[in-house]
């Protein structure tokens, strides 16, 4: 039982929202490309193996990561009571996990169609070299945004098995929406984070945190009104987009950068952010 403890927190599976705002861009794409491609046993099926794919490659994701910063780790109040932070567990058994769990997102990979095998190799340069990015830019989160919204990339084209135009506005609205949220995640640790010297988009527009935020969150509204218009859509279908404007309003309203748990509640947020998108898509397809 304290293994599994430990592999629990070294993976989050305790806390699903990471694995679950990796895995709704997925579901994005996947959605959208079943409106031009009605395949219903497929799509389906698709939903299910990126889920299990998520929740994988999330978890190699946490130990990879936790691997990397194990020495900034043990710095930051948050994070010093993490496994390998706190010598918990061995290097040599957290890496045992990457493999292992690599070995079976891979497997799942293998279930989809030759593209979306391509392209799910290609993320895992994102994937691993993300850790070293707050070390090199103020733009970390940037990149989690091109990471995190592979998915939707991935989720057309396990669909239809080619890129579109559609699906790169999608993936455009969805790096600006992480590119939000993971700053307020980012103001959880900013007083550690400017003392070791790492890098994030918290710092960087810590005087203006919510003009920063707001604008992310509006370009992430409007590439994703760009595609509705693209896709020559009834415009009133445009309404059920209103709830997911509101949760992003919400969640700049309440987070405060001197108060972390407003900030992490605010974060949370985004799982029903990105299940409201998933529904906006969905009407399309009921329509």
């Amino acid at each position: 039982m304290k293994h599994i403890k430990i592999f629990i927190e070294l993976t989050r599976l305790n806390k699903p929202i990471g694995f679950m705002l990796l895995y709704w861009p997925c579901a994005w794409g996947a959605s959208l490309a079943f409106y031009f491609n009605n395949q219903t046993i497929l799509y389906s099926i698709n939903l299910i193996l990126f889920f299990l794919g998520s929740v994988l490659m999330r978890s190699a994701g946490c130990i990879f990561n936790d691997i990397v910063d194990k020495d900034l780790d043990k710095k930051v109040k948050r994070t010093q009571k993490r496994p390998i932070a706190s010598k918990k567990i061995s290097l040599a058994t957290a890496f045992s996990y990457v493999i292992i769990l690599c070995l079976l997102a891979f497997a799942v990979l293998l279930q989809f169609n030759w593209l979306t095998i391509i392209l799910g190799l290609s993320s895992m340069v994102l994937a691993f070299a993300y850790p070293f990015m707050k070390r090199i830019t103020y733009w970390p989160q940037l990149f989690l945004g091109l990471t995190f919204s592979w998915g939707i990339i991935m989720g057309w084209t396990s669909v239809v098995g080619t890129v579109s135009v559609e699906a790169l506005t999608l993936y455009l609205a969805a790096i600006f929406w992480t590119l939000g949220y993971d700053t307020i995640y980012g103001f959880q640790d900013i007083k550690d984070d400017e003392i070791i010297g790492v890098k994030s988009t918290a710092i960087k527009f810590k005087k203006n945190p919510k003009i920063f935020v707001g604008s992310c969150y509006c370009l992430c509204v409007l590439f994703i009104l760009i595609m509705f218009l693209m896709m020559n859509i009834n415009k009133y279908f445009f309404l059920l987009s209103v709830p997911f404007i509101i949760s992003l309003v919400y969640q700049i309203k309440i987070f405060n950068t001197g108060n972390p748990k407003s900030c992490l509640r605010a974060f949370k947020m985004n799982n029903l952010s990105g299940f409201l998108i998933f529904l906006f898509i969905i009407s399309f397809n009921i329509s």
